[in-house]
């Protein structure tokens, strides 16, 4: 089978990748094999490649994958061949930039019907991630009769803060406030949803109070942790709730929230498969939930960049707009 093994070239201060030949990959008990169709590019691609220069041929990433399964284990109860199926896959196995691509069923969903392969590969990732860290870290409620609590959500325009922003005005009775500067982010993210948007560009607590509102009940750091740390404290209300999916470089001062109980909690949806936890099952059951919300129109796919089949180029340029800082959305590419 054909991949795409990233490299880095010094000279550029880029990953750059190379079409290569691998043997088809061997399927452990509870894996199905998937022709890939279609993936989504994210920010854990580059981020992952710049920290494995060295990468053996073998070594592929890629994550976002829609497909067909081709073949399953011998313990397999939860797919069959010819099934259309979706996922992120796992950062402890090989990637998905590749013809074929293994992986375990228990964090596999079955793909949207009303969805193309192109729509769906921009789902899985970050409906995943934006689910678990809203009603499982943050543990904000399904139930739209509470009284309503506000969220912050700081970088809210790319692929996570887009779908997170719709599973809130979905699911939940909360009040959503997005950060976003330029017109057309501003734009995007009061198509999804958002109540409210301030700029990230200037100081949150005056353009808050400006709005009505002096404190809110969890803020979701999708980008910006470290940058924006320090003023969480006096925006958020005490016993309130954070959570951060980035990865910041520098050490942040947890003591800041100690004043006002504040709960802080790291989210990353890779855990559940890097350590085959008791209820990895639950990413099978959440996606296969993301397929019904979009089956139903009640949240739609973040597709928002297809920049066509996939190549050494076209990875390279999705790579290059990912690490400006500025997508709207997802970026996905055809087989």
């Amino acid at each position: 089978m054909f991949a795409f093994r990233p490299f880095y070239n010094p000279s550029t201060e880029k990953i750059q990748f190379s079409k290569v030949e691998l043997p088809m990959p061997d399927l452990k008990d509870q894996d199905i094999l998937v022709k890939v169709a279609a993936i989504s590019v994210n920010p854990a691609d580059y981020k992952i490649a710049l920290w494995k220069k060295d990468m053996p041929e073998q070594n592929i990433i890629g994550w976002d994958v829609a497909g067909v399964v081709e073949n399953v284990g011998k313990n397999v109860k939860n797919f069959k061949v010819g099934d259309k199926v979706f996922y992120a896959g796992a950062l402890n196995r090989q990637g998905a930039n590749a013809e074929y691509h293994v992986v375990d069923e228990r964090i596999v969903g079955y793909m949207p019907q009303s969805l193309s392969f192109k729509e769906a590969a921009a789902v899985p990732l970050t409906s995943l991630t934006a689910f678990e860290a809203l009603f499982e870290q943050l543990k904000i409620s399904e139930d739209k009769s509470t009284k309503p609590k506000k969220i912050l959500l700081i970088g809210a325009a790319g692929g996570v803060g887009s779908m997170a922003i719709q599973l809130l005005k979905k699911l939940t009775n909360c009040i959503v406030i997005a950060t976003a500067s330029r017109s057309e982010s501003i734009a995007w993210v009061k198509s999804l949803g958002a109540d409210f948007t301030i700029d990230h560009t200037k100081n949150f607590l005056p353009q808050l109070t400006a709005l009505g509102i002096n404190e809110v009940d969890y803020s979701f750091f999708i980008n910006g942790t470290e940058q924006y740390f320090d003023q969480i404290s006096d925006n958020m209300k005490p016993f309130g709730k954070i959570v951060a999916i980035d990865d910041p470089e520098n050490k942040f001062d947890l003591m800041k929230l100690k004043g006002k109980s504040l709960t802080f909690s790291w989210e990353l949806m890779f855990t559940h498969s890097l350590y085959e936890t008791e209820d990895m099952i639950k990413q099978h059951h959440i996606l296969n939930k993301i397929s019904q919300l979009i089956d139903t129109k009640t949240i739609k796919t973040t597709i928002a960049n297809d920049l066509g089949t996939i190549s050494e180029e076209t990875l390279e340029q999705s790579h290059d707009l990912l690490k400006t800082g500025k997508t709207i959305g997802k970026i996905v590419l055809t087989f």
